[in-house]
């Protein structure tokens, strides 16, 4: 119980036998699901341009969208959690996820970009649920010494849904699709577009039933979870404690609000941009097969820096990263060309840290302040929904120069690593109950 356990050094949760490995397992296939869906918004980005006459800004209103889901409902997302406990959570998010990729269906047929748009807020809300409830639940089940280690492994996994996504996407989506398959400058007839539309449909299908049977073992599984009356004490706790007292968490908002700019702006115009003739000069369906380049580096990058981590503080490798990563961004800008093409590429590895290293960072030694820190975390999500200035600096610069943005916010991820991170206070942890 928080009020009743001494100060320690971080936040931890113990639950009888100390044992986690099968609730880590099961949590890692939530975040191959959100890491595989996220993804896809990237083929989606130029597969609805395409279709429904878009400029790159218009395009990234798919973006714009799924991150500001984040903002609106990570604060709504915690108070559930705080309510009904992780594991309840988990099932409802699953469940709304399948809901709005159900969605997708109804948005096809009437080739309506408002109705896709429509669809994938119901999407991200579930995702957001998930994110309020797993990464703390991941972060704070074990020792807090490990926790950036711990939730850089099953991001991993999260990267590995990532990299699979784009060949999923560019084979089902952009591969049968006549706007994918076309070099640039053809114009879609209006019938072609309505096949265009509906090919989402099979993919997104596929997902419903996954998404549901998840939410149904989930359900049926015996998993280590906040009992009632403990969650009642932290809300006790809580009423005596403020945020504000911890640095930490104050300058990780802005740094996972700035990460999720650059993780998306590269990740969205990535296709758009090595399809160029002075970069890949390739197709759209080609270029997305260059994509899980990108997503695999991160995965790759976050079971090396789990790695690592053992060893190292989990801030320094994160200054490392960063430091990389901008002089990765600055060749894109610089140099140009087929040489940006591995640039671009090479950048996943560097970006695939930051996350939950932020994430870790930003909550240690919150106790009964956890899912409240969580929540504003995952709010600052919404960041993701900036990257649109991205798209406007393509439109009225060009795609090169655009990257001028994501360089910039490296600098502030390489602050927050060496300054920003270090935590000011340190609060009791919480338990669990099996």
């Amino acid at each position: 119980m928080a009020s009743a356990l001494p100060a320690g050094p971080s936040t931890t949760i113990t639950a009888p036998g100390g044992k986690y490995g099968f609730a880590l397992s099961v949590l890692a296939s939530l975040f191959f699901m959100w890491g595989f869906i996220t993804v896809l918004d990237d083929i989606l980005v130029p597969h609805l341009k395409a279709v429904f006459d878009l400029n790159y800004t218009e395009s990234m209103l798919v973006q714009f969208i799924w991150y500001i889901g984040y903002f609106v409902m990570a604060l709504p997302s915690a108070r559930l959690v705080e309510r009904v406990g992780y594991k309840k959570s988990l099932v409802i998010g699953l469940l709304v996820m399948a809901a709005g990729c159900l969605g997708f269906l109804p948005a096809s047929n009437l080739v309506s970009f408002p109705a896709f748009l429509a669809a994938l807020f119901v999407v991200v809300s579930g995702i957001t649920l998930l994110q309020v409830a797993a990464n703390p639940y991941v972060a704070v089940i074990g020792p807090a010494e490990s926790a950036p280690a711990r939730l850089n492994l099953v991001q991993a996994l999260n990267s590995m849904g990532a990299a699979a996504a784009p060949l999923f996407g560019s084979l089902l989506i952009l591969g049968r699709s006549t706007s994918g398959t076309m070099q640039s400058g053809h114009v879609l007839t209006q019938a072609e577009k309505l096949a265009d539309a509906r090919s989402v449909q099979l993919p997104y299908l596929g997902l419903v039933v996954v998404l549901v049977a998840l939410a149904a073992i989930i359900g049926r599984l015996k998993l280590p979870d906040l009992g009632a009356a403990t969650r009642r004490l932290a809300r006790e706790e809580r009423t005596r404690l403020s945020l504000w007292d911890h640095k930490n968490l104050i300058f990780g908002v802005p740094a996972i609000f700035l990460y999720m700019i650059i993780e998306i702006g590269v990740g969205s115009l990535f296709i758009n941009y090595i399809k160029q003739p002075d970069v890949g000069n390739m197709t759209a369906a080609q270029a997305g097969l260059y994509l899980p380049f990108l997503w695999g580096g991160m995965m790759v990058g976050r079971f090396l820096g789990a790695g690592l981590m053992q060893f190292i503080p989990g801030e320094k490798v994160l200054a490392a990263f960063s430091a990389c990563a901008f002089l990765l961004l600055a060749v894109v800008i610089v140099i140009g060309g087929p040489i940006s093409l591995y640039a671009l590429m090479a950048i996943g590895l560097f970006h695939s840290i930051m996350f939950p290293t932020i994430f870790t960072l930003g909550i240690k030694g919150l106790g009964p302040l956890t899912e409240e820190g969580s929540g504003l975390l995952i709010m600052a999500i919404a960041g993701g929904a900036v990257a649109e200035a991205q798209g406007w600096l393509a439109d009225h610069y060009s795609l090169q120069m655009s990257f001028l943005l994501p360089a910039a916010c490296e600098l502030y991820m390489l602050w927050y690593a060496l300054r920003g991170s270090r935590t000011t206070k340190l609060e009791a942890p919480e338990t669990l109950s099996a």
